[in-house]
This record gives C-alpha cells, structure tokens and sequence, in this order.
C-alpha cells in the first residue's frame, strides 16, 4: 500500500462537482511550545480543488474535512518545480560558459531565461498535472 500524507481543511466553497479546501500548511516546528518566542515557524494557508461526487456524499461549507494524497505524488511535484528546472538551469550555465567563457553574467541571464519556456510549458499542460495530482477526501 503506497504512503499517504494527510492534511485537516475546512470547506470554502462547493462549485459542481469540485470541493474546494483550504488546509494550514505547518512547518515542523509549529507544534512546539514556544513557536511564538521563536519566529521560525510557519504558516500557510493553501486552497485546493478537490472532486467529489454529490449522489453520495453531502457536504457543506465550513465543514471539517480530512484531505489525503499519495507521497509519490509530492515527489512527482518536487521533481516538476524544483529539481528538474534546476538541472535545465546548471546545464544551459555549463553550455553557455563553455561557448564564451568570461562572460559570466550574460550565461547566468540566458540560463535564467531558458526557465521562461518551461514554466510556459508546465502551465499549458496544467489540466494534464490536474489528473495527476490528486486528492480525495478521507472516508
């Protein structure tokens, strides 16, 4: 059986057949104790679409709900925000500094650019991630 995280939210808003949620993003340390005399932890609220299908369930705005998702979908998410633009970004520095070298920060521009189309590219095919990233309601 594959890991699940799981994250309590609060209904917002029902639009159709999509629920939509807003769960409270915690670092690690804000179940400490002294969280308010430390300024380190964090906070997030975070509102997600989530389908559900209204013949069997009945829920209302403001109810209390628990939302979970597969882990390897986090990873799937890791991987398409940070650590394959950053692989396009070193690569594209590396290329550039070995065709004009000296000219450091014209490099660091053009790989800071070739992250423009990706992220075009990521948007376009946003409906696609939808169906891959899901999650569901806990029964």
């Amino acid at each position: 059986m594959p890991s699940t995280f799981k994250h309590t939210g609060v209904i917002v808003a029902i639009k159709g057949d999509m629920l939509k949620v807003k769960i409270t993003q915690t670092s690690a340390c804000a179940t400490c104790s002294v969280k308010e005399a430390c300024h380190v932890s964090e906070q997030k609220e975070k509102c997600i679409d989530i389908p559900f299908d209204k013949s069997k369930s009945h829920y209302r705005i403001g109810d209390t709900v628990t939302v979970t998702g597969k882990s390897s979908t986090g990873l799937k998410a890791v991987a398409l925000a940070f650590i394959i633009p950053f692989c396009i970004l070193m690569a594209v520095l590396a290329l550039c500094l070995h065709l004009a070298p000296g000219k450091e920060a014209e490099a660091a521009l053009i790989s800071i650019a070739c992250l423009i189309p990706y992220y075009i590219g990521l948007y376009a095919i946003r409906k696609k991630l939808s169906r891959i990233f899901i999650f569901e309601l806990e029964n």
